[in-house]
């Protein structure tokens, strides 16, 4: 009898470490979304001082990599790494770098917010990759919150500002090598590497792009007043450190397809922020976009309940029909 209560404490435990898991990965990848979404609150005031795409970029990857050193070196965290991780880490860096990179330079080119709206074909781009290259079958309530969720980014453009096929093509890029990042940490020998370790590397090997694109610093561009340095320290603490921190665990928690579908909340704070400090107003359109967004992410936060009520209803259906046809033949 011990033995048996024994076991049903154990096995509802580790359900209750199975829940909390999904449950922090989920809240990980929702703040981690958020803060990504901050990008062009501190990038597009430095744009309009003249700063150029490279050395904003630099300044936020040193920076990130700079004060990650210095937690690590703090906490007494080994950064020993095999051989074998150093290409994974270097390719995993360089898409990431890609990715910034990019979005950066579609700034030019196009009006942030749309900018920032075409980004989100990146979960598709996930969904397609992990279903077409690793066998991952996403469930039709992940296909469904997928598709709810363009839509819903989709009503957060209000249809104004310039845009021009060089711009779409490089937020195009941007959203690839986002996916292609996602899809690296999820399946490679990475997904199980401490967090601070990866995202050390990660910005470490990120950075060095800049490097070779202003030719040694060669190029770089003077931060000359304290705003400035302001916006740079902002970039590399919130949609860089923060950001990529939390998105990683939430990816070895959950997966790379609902941390994706959880991205939908970037464009959300991006209207949020731009009505707060850009003055731009929130229409109804905005605000049903909203809606579906949060509904859709509601969709693949409650997916496992949502499936365990519907098993319950067909069976109880199936039971019932299954009842209703031995009365008949009686």
């Amino acid at each position: 009898m011990d033995c048996y209560i024994l076991n049903i404490i154990t096995f509802a435990r580790f359900k209750f470490e199975i829940m909390n898991r999904t449950l922090k990965g989920y809240m990980l990848g929702t703040v981690a979304a958020a803060c990504y979404g901050v990008n062009p609150v501190f990038a597009l005031p430095m744009y309009k001082t003249g700063i150029q795409t490279d050395s904003i970029l630099f300044y936020r990857y040193a920076l990130s990599f700079l004060l990650m050193a210095l937690f690590i070196k703090h906490q007494g965290i080994s950064l020993s790494i095999k051989r074998k991780e150093i290409l994974p880490l270097f390719v995993m860096g360089v898409l990431y770098s890609c990715s910034s990179l990019f979005l950066f330079l579609s700034y030019r080119h196009m009006n942030a917010g749309i900018a920032s709206t075409l980004l989100f074909v990146y979960p598709v781009l996930v969904m397609l990759i992990t279903s077409f290259f690793f066998h991952e079958k996403p469930s039709y309530i992940t296909i469904g919150a997928v598709a709810i969720v363009v839509t819903g980014v989709f009503l957060l453009y209000n249809g104004e500002g310039k845009s021009n096929l060089i711009g779409f093509i490089f937020v195009l890029i941007s959203a690839l090598t986002y996916a292609l990042y996602m899809v690296g940490v999820n399946f490679s020998a990475l997904r199980e590497m401490e967090t601070l370790k990866l995202t050390f590397y990660v910005l470490f090997f990120g950075s060095l792009i800049y490097v070779i694109r202003l030719r040694g610093c060669i190029d770089l561009q003077p931060l000359t007043t304290n705003s400035l340095w302001i916006y740079a320290l902002a970039l590399a603490i919130v949609p860089t450190i923060i950001s990529l921190l939390f998105m990683i665990q939430a990816i070895q928690l959950v997966g790379a397809l609902p941390t994706a579908v959880l991205g939908a909340l970037e464009p959300i704070t991006a209207v949020i922020l731009s009505c707060l400090f850009l003055n731009e107003s929130l229409t109804t359109k905005n605000i049903c976009g909203i809606c579906i967004i949060v509904f859709a992410v509601s969709l693949v936060i409650a997916e496992k309940q949502i499936q365990k009520h519907i098993c319950i209803y067909l069976n109880a259906l199936a039971q019932h029909t299954n009842t209703h046809k031995l009365k008949r033949h009686r």
